[in-house]
């Protein structure tokens, strides 16, 4: 088994709050990442597949592939939007990045796999020094 990642880069603002709570209970929650008018983040995404190596190519999977599919999926949806208000498959759901990590693989995991490998990890950088990883 192989494994290959691609790195693809995206700029977004959200914002953490729930809307049934006062703003005093989201600030003590999510400090200063519930302020009302959203930040922003330099994001890096990294999308590991997975698969054995084709005798032909020499590839597990040709990233000239694989990159398109990250743009339409995802890439094209988050850079320099609103996660609250403009990515559809974000509505209705808290803009962490770890509810981002999931669902990122769920706009992923099916097309990739129509590649003929399969979906590793997503693995998002907020900031330089935190980042989550999903795994499925």
């Amino acid at each position: 088994m192989i494994y290959i990642t691609r790195r693809e880069r995206f700029c977004s603002a959200h914002k953490l709050s729930r809307p049934e709570w006062s703003a005093e209970k989201n600030l003590k929650i999510f400090g200063s990442c519930s302020k009302p008018n959203w930040h922003g983040h330099n994001f890096i995404l990294h999308v590991t597949v997975k698969g054995e190596v084709n005798p032909e190519t020499g590839f597990v999977v040709n990233l000239k592939d694989l990159s398109p599919v990250i743009q339409d999926k995802v890439i094209d949806k988050l850079d320099h939007k609103n996660i609250n208000v403009d990515v559809d498959f974000m509505f209705g759901k808290m803009a962490s990045t770890e509810v981002l990590a999931v669902e990122i693989w769920n706009q992923l995991v099916a097309p990739i796999r129509e590649m003929g490998v399969e979906l590793h990890c997503i693995k998002v950088h907020e900031t330089e020094n935190n980042f989550i990883e999903y795994f499925g």
